[in-house]
């Protein structure tokens, strides 16, 4: 019996001992829920993260407490302890450089310990989102020189793109069909069988860069359609026209129409970077991808437009923004979450300080926000808001939806305010001229 013929005889068994190496927003999920079926070993070089989890306590807002169940998942630092393991994924962060460039460097840490301890029959599954050609021409040479082995003959590679939503009741790991790709047919159909033990569906293609690109084209798509609205919007605030009402009506039309919404850019660990991982790679075919680098420029601009928009506001009422007093709703990249990571607030904070404004910020699931002017930490909403000038809602969470403290000083003509997701006074009519919905 070859290897391969034994891990597929594992798989049937439910014998399968799963390896997971990144215990992030992506992988802590992925972690649990295979834990549900097969013992899993968990590894993360924060040794904060491991000591929480070692107590049954979840930093990942989507996993409870409740769900670690220490008797199958095995947190740990120790690289070592992936030798018992038949699949490995790794799901380890994939950011962008100073220059927008692609920053493979935490792949290539995870590749060359896992190349390190790799033994013959042992399967890798990379998730970390990337540009096509990534695990074949990236991942595979480095597992290769750190392990002497050879792929197909002494282990198995796939690709299979992480689909987390943080803060997503609805869907997860379990009913979101999973891509796989794998790098011959027989190792597709290997990862396919596996994955069907805890997932609904599975989407099998032909090869790892095909399972690269389905990642590329779910978040472009959804960046470059963000980055239309948010043009919409400049063009039709000159116009005098909500975009919101417009997005409304247009979205009656039952047939060949999805509405996508304007907003102070785009955030997260996808949607703002992976334009770029792809437009690194079409440039080394020679392509410029002229549309998708537009977007982005576009989606870069909005913060821009929010603080000319407090700027406007501001002016009204006879104040600069030069020392006004300006109050941040929201830190988060996205609504009634905590996650920051390159969250839009970050660039409107630093536009507002270059341009000689005080800053209070404000978030009710995120503590701070890290800018290069240092971290701001938030602060009590209802003092803050009694402080403040203008304050500029940033993030669509729920618990800004009617604010009453901020409604009152609205009215009485004592604050400006910014509303960037159209939440505050979503199904009224404005009616007050200090109001400015983007």
């Amino acid at each position: 019996m070859n290897w391969i013929e034994n891990l597929e005889l594992k798989i049937k068994n439910e014998s399968i001992i799963v390896g997971v190496v990144g215990l992030g927003y992506v992988g802590l999920p992925l972690a649990v829920s295979f834990s549900k079926k097969y013992n899993v070993v968990g590894c993360d070089l924060k040794k904060e993260k491991i000591n929480l989890l070692k107590e049954n306590k979840s930093y990942v807002e989507d996993i409870k407490d409740s769900e670690i169940n220490l008797n199958r998942f095995q947190p740990t630092t120790d690289l070592k302890e992936l030798e018992k393991c038949n699949f490995i994924f790794i799901t380890v962060p994939t950011p962008l450089r100073e220059d927008k460039s692609p920053d493979l460097s935490y792949i290539q840490t995870a590749a060359e310990n896992v190349g390190k301890i790799l033994k013959k029959g042992q399967f890798i599954i990379l998730k970390s989102t990337t540009f096509p050609g990534t695990t074949e021409e990236y991942l595979i040479p480095i597992l290769e020189k750190e392990s002497k082995l050879k792929p197909i003959k002494d282990f198995g590679v796939a690709y299979s793109p992480e689909r987390v939503d943080p803060g997503n009741q609805k869907f997860n790991i379990e009913n979101t069909p999973n891509v796989v790709g794998g790098l011959t047919p027989e190792f597709t159909e290997i990862c396919a069988m596996f994955y069907q033990n805890i997932t609904e569906k599975v989407v099998k293609v032909k090869d790892c860069k095909t399972a690269e690109a389905v990642k590329m084209i779910e978040n472009i798509f959804r960046n470059v359609n963000i980055a239309l609205v948010n043009e919409l919007a400049l063009i039709f605030d000159k116009m005098d026209i909500s975009i919101w009402e417009a997005l409304d009506a247009a979205s009656t039309k039952p047939y060949g129409f999805m509405p996508f919404y304007p907003g102070p850019g785009v955030g997260g660990h996808c949607i703002p970077l992976d334009p770029y991982y792809l437009a690194h790679r079409a440039k080394q075919f020679e392509i410029i991808p002229r549309f998708i680098e537009t977007a982005g420029e576009i989606n870069d601009f909005m913060p821009i437009h929010i603080v000319n928009l407090a700027k406007r506001g501001l002016t009204r009422i006879g104040k600069t923004i030069r020392d006004s007093k300006i109050l941040i709703m929201g830190l988060s990249y996205k609504g009634n979450i905590s996650d920051t990571r390159e969250s839009p607030a970050a660039d409107i904070i630093v536009e507002l300080l270059e341009q000689g404004a005080q800053i209070k910020v404000h978030d009710p699931y995120a503590k701070c926000i890290k800018t290069r002017f240092g971290h701001f930490y938030t602060e009590n909403l209802e003092e803050s808001i009694e402080w403040a000038e203008c304050a500029i809602i940033t993030t669509n969470h729920k618990d800004y939806t009617k604010l009453k403290p901020l409604k009152t000083k609205l009215d009485q003509n004592n604050l400006v305010i910014v509303d960037s997701h159209n939440i505050f006074q979503p199904n009224q009519k404005n009616t007050s001229k200090n109001l400015y919905i983007i």
